[in-house]
């Protein structure tokens, strides 16, 4: 199979003749910085929109022909690099598919730049409860049974928006029926596969959303593809969703000087899963399936495997995951996220003959399991929302309304059935515990208290360093 990299190609002939920069970046192709040796040699391709490299927001030559080989590879009908990240290409789906005032249903647990982007057109929230996964202590998939029913009471939805997988590697089995269940009703299915970009890799893998049919897809290729921080793409492949309008929102919202590293950064990541072979995955099982063996045997870690072969949990029962956390990072151990029960670890995708540091990891792990365990301290339990949720729900109040009405600052513990006045973000993940409009209720005060007590940090508007939390008054 011929490779082709369009993107890298173009600069690297740009590159090689030696321009002279009379033009932005200001740190003229690197001669002005004082970064570090290693950064300031990559600023030789840090270039805009000059003759030869294409015009990002209008492309005709290298970028798109690499646009054209990502549909290829992902078996879409068009599909997109972006520069800001899958936040861009979730804000650009929902803006494409619906308008102020209309309803759009949304999984509960969805990624902060979805409520975001709902909030910024204004739309009407009909939000899913996930089913809550016992094995991972976290909230998964929608089940079908949930989303026909926000499909029987809301039959003039513009849009279904679903995550798939979930941050901790959960995908269901359920996804296929529900765009199915969806397009019956002739609503389109936006996902959300931040996580899900090496999906198509291998039959080791969940098939990714687009494989099932859902049209439109976002991916984060820099979460598990060889690709800069921020490098994404967006896939459609809709009779339901005009590209053009995803095209238009895509200009609009996106950076109009868009970064060549980045793109040259998806570019390859392309043709990495592009060139991804059966041999290449068996490989990575191989290794993966000894190095989960030769982690359960450190006693008494618990290994929790996933639906995603590139996630892997790993928990020390009697201590918090963020205890674990400083254990590891003092061994130089560096993981996704922690949170009151687990760490989670993202797997490289390696292909034939590629080594990574399984062995140190491990040896590394249970040094930092041995010291863990010297200091004795026990962490506090947490009690898990899953019988929390309402399957189906609205908020209070729409964005709108919650523009005109007043708002004050209440002691948390005292804010049981008031409405919440701004989000209020565990991070990582970024899945909202409270959103604007939503009733506060006694199980998600009591997961806010024991998040604090075991140290989460917050994103969103609030003063939890005082109690105080942000509500309608």
């Amino acid at each position: 199979m011929k490779r082709e990299r369009p993107v890298v190609s173009a600069l690297q002939k740009f590159a090689q003749n030696e321009p002279l920069s009379w033009h932005v970046p200001g740190h003229k192709n690197g001669l002005l910085s004082n970064l570090p040796r290693t950064i300031k040699d990559a600023l030789t391709y840090d270039l805009t929109e000059l003759t030869g490299l294409d015009d990002f927001h209008h492309p005709e030559e290298a970028i798109a022909q690499a646009e054209m080989l990502l549909a290829n590879a992902y078996q879409s009908s068009n599909s997109f690099f972006l520069v800001n990240g899958s936040t861009v290409g979730n804000l650009a789906m929902i803006f494409a598919t619906c308008k102020r005032n209309e309803k759009i249903i949304i999984q509960r647990n969805a990624h902060k730049s979805v409520f975001h982007a709902l909030e910024l057109v204004g739309a009407k929230a009909i939000f899913v409860a996930p089913k809550w996964d016992e094995a991972t202590k976290t909230a998964g998939a929608v089940p079908t049974t949930t989303l026909k029913e926000a499909l029987q009471l809301h039959p003039d939805a513009k849009a279904v928006v679903l995550t798939y997988p979930t941050y901790y590697g959960i995908a269901g089995k359920e996804l296929e029926q529900q765009i199915e269940m969806c397009h019956e009703m002739n609503i389109p299915v936006l996902v959300d596969e931040a996580h899900g970009a090496h999906f198509i890799a291998s039959q080791s893998f969940p098939s990714s959303a687009i494989q099932l049919g859902a049209d439109v897809v976002v991916q984060s290729a820099h979460k598990t593809l060889p690709a800069m921080t921020m490098a994404s793409f967006l896939h459609v492949n809709s009779n339901l969703v005009k590209v053009e309008k995803v095209n238009h929102y895509l200009r609009m919202l996106q950076s109009s000087s868009p970064s060549y590293l980045l793109l040259a950064s998806l570019d390859d990541a392309r043709d990495y899963i592009d060139s991804y072979l059966e041999s290449d995955a068996n490989y990575l099982k191989q290794k993966r399936s000894q190095w989960v063996e030769a982690l359960r045997s450190i006693e008494p870690l618990q290994v929790i495997e996933v639906d995603d072969p590139l996630k892997l949990l790993l928990r020390f029962s009697g201590y918090t995951g963020f205890q674990l956390k400083e254990e590891l990072e003092q061994q130089g151990i560096y993981v996704e996220l922690s949170d009151p029960y687990q760490v989670l670890f993202i797997l490289p995708l390696l292909k034939h003959g590629q080594a990574y540091p399984f062995a140190e990891t491990r040896k590394r792990i249970k040094e930092a399991i041995f010291n863990l365990r010297k200091k004795g301290v026990n962490s506090i339990e947490a009690v898990s929302p899953s019988n929390e949720m309402t399957t189906v729900s609205t908020p209070e109040y729409s964005y709108d309304e919650l523009e005109e009405l007043e708002k004050e600052w209440v002691p948390y513990m005292r804010a049981i059935g008031r409405v919440a006045a701004s989000m209020l973000i565990p991070y990582p993940p970024g899945i909202p515990l409270f959103l604007p409009g939503e009733k506060i209720t006694v199980a998600k005060l009591s997961q806010l208290e024991e998040l604090l007590a075991v140290g989460v940090a917050f994103q969103g508007q609030h003063r939890l360093h005082e109690k105080l939390i942000y509500v309608i008054k």
